[in-house]
């Protein structure tokens, strides 16, 4: 009772505080996590591996793959790392500009840690130690249909391994399995995404069939994996070098792309326990 209401008097009063980016740690470890955690634990399940491919301290790029209509599966990699890694850390996740655009979810995304995908705001996280999460399928990929489920889409044109190059961070790439069944895309109706100016208008099993109700995702078993990091100190000379960025994300591309495949061979059910 007493905790509560000390943060409540410093919330009215302004008595915490935000980084630059507009990042509430306090915010984001007494409110966030703990609902994330509802849905990391109890309903997706989620088992993680690997998570000591996670630098202890230091900047690090964490790169997965994207799914699931919406972008819980950014969300589930922040709690991953937060409640499994020794040192607690946080993911400053890098998101689309369209978030950016909307109301409330802009500000709430900012209070989260998330930020602009574009390589000045990744490399001055980086550089200040920050471990930075990046989804280069991008709306491709969560906007994909079920039909294409754990395909990766196209990497875009490498921008994230030339952040990491310019910095000298690792790049850790991360296969997550189950965000492609918690809302299923059997069709895109693009006039009506035009006309809204989002990039996609899903049609799921339940959704926009239930209203509301469609929003709830489906219970599917979650699967992560952090793969050993890919060093990046060595190449620092060569960040501009399009070559040696293409060969770096076609590595991390198929290395994500290899591990689905072994994870998705571990979970034959994708509802079971």
């Amino acid at each position: 009772m007493a905790r509560g209401l000390a943060f409540l008097r410093r919330r009215l009063t302004g008595g915490y505080e935000v980084d630059e980016f507009g990042f509430d740690r306090e915010l984001n470890d007494a409110v966030f996590q703990p609902l994330l955690r509802v849905l990391h634990h109890d309903w997706f399940r989620t088992e993680v591996f690997g998570i000591e491919n996670v630098p202890p301290k230091g900047g690090a790029l964490v790169v997965a793959n994207h799914s699931g209509t919406l972008a819980l599966d950014a969300l589930m990699l922040g709690v991953a790392i937060r409640d499994q890694h020794p040192e607690e850390r946080h993911l400053r996740l890098l998101g689309a500009d369209l978030v950016f655009r909307m109301p409330v979810v802009s500000e709430l995304a900012r209070k989260s840690g998330a930020t602009v995908a574009c390589n000045p705001d990744a490399e001055r996280l980086m550089s200040t130690g920050e471990l930075v999460g990046v989804f280069p399928e991008g709306f491709k990929g969560i906007g994909k249909r079920f039909a294409d489920r754990y395909k990766l889409q196209r990497f875009g044109r490498g921008g994230f391994v030339s952040a990491a190059l310019r910095t000298g961070t690792p790049i850790v790439p991360v296969a997550i399995v189950g965000a492609e069944e918690i809302y299923p895309i059997l069709a895109d109706v693009k006039p009506l995404a035009r006309l809204l100016g989002v990039p996609y208008f899903p049609v799921t099993p339940t959704f926009p069939w239930l209203g509301p109700l469609g929003l709830v995702p489906l219970p599917s078993k979650w699967l992560i994996q952090f793969c050993p990091p890919i060093p990046t100190e060595h190449l620092t000379d060569l960040a501009d070098d399009p070559m040696v960025v293409y060969n770096l994300a076609d590595q991390v591309r198929e290395t994500i792309q290899a591990t689905l495949l072994e994870l998705l061979e571990k979970r034959p059910d994708a509802f079971g326990l």
